[in-house]
């Protein structure tokens, strides 16, 4: 659900001839921020609104989900972000169609730094999900870990940190976000893409999971 808001509306800025075409930043980050609310929403009661590997991660590092849970809400998370793209990619065919820019069709399914450099780069996905998962595990109450928090919230730190801290990368903040439709834009049959960028693909992966890691540790210090 989250990347049928969070594709769609960055398909809506930059694809030729939709109707919200260069309208900015800011739409962007709401229509991800939207999604990250209905997702949250929708999948609280079912699993605890586990919707990003980091955050499961930071949950289980502060002890309120179990490790061996770990992996198959890993697949599910990155399975779910692959379907997700590929409804985007469908709602927007034709304006793909007619869309020359590879740089511009690869920016809907993933990440990328407005100046490369991978380490400065790691860092910068690195604190924005620190923020993101301190502020979760600050929220979500131990027996029932993310779903005991309203998803408003939650939607509006990823708002903020979009606002504020997501110039340099695009904000990722969440491994399976990027990976899961990485894969899509590579397989997909997209006329006129380019690569998919894989020698990126690693920093939305570990600056995330760093980021969350050093978040639990943080709340586990001062407040477990």
């Amino acid at each position: 659900m989250i990347l049928v808001f969070g594709g769609g509306v960055v398909a809506n800025v930059v694809l030729n001839k939709t109707k919200g075409n260069n309208s900015g930043w800011i739409v962007i980050t709401f229509g991800w921020a939207v999604g990250v609310f209905t997702g949250v929403s929708i999948a609280a009661p079912f699993s605890g609104a586990h919707l990003n590997p980091a955050v499961t991660l930071a949950l289980v590092m502060a002890h309120k989900f179990p490790a061996d849970q770990m992996p198959i809400y890993f697949l599910a998370q990155t399975l779910g972000a692959m379907f997700g793209a590929f409804l985007v990619w469908l709602a927007y065919k034709k304006h793909f169609d007619i869309t020359d820019d590879g740089d511009s069709k690869l920016a809907i399914f993933c990440t990328s730094p407005s100046i490369r450099s991978y380490w400065y780069n790691t860092l910068t996905e690195a604190i924005g999900t620190f923020v993101l998962c301190l502020a979760v595990l600050y929220m979500a109450a131990p027996e029932v870990g993310l779903g005991s928090i309203n998803a408003l919230p939650v939607a509006l730190v990823v708002l903020g940190l979009g606002l504020s801290l997501g110039g340099p990368t695009g904000y990722a903040i969440n491994p399976a976000r990027d990976l899961g439709p990485r894969i899509m834009h590579f397989i997909l049959p997209i006329g006129r893409k380019r690569d998919s960028d894989w020698k990126y693909c690693w920093v939305p992966i570990l600056g995330p999971m760093l980021g969350a890691a050093f978040a639990a540790w943080v709340f586990v210090i001062f407040a477990g």
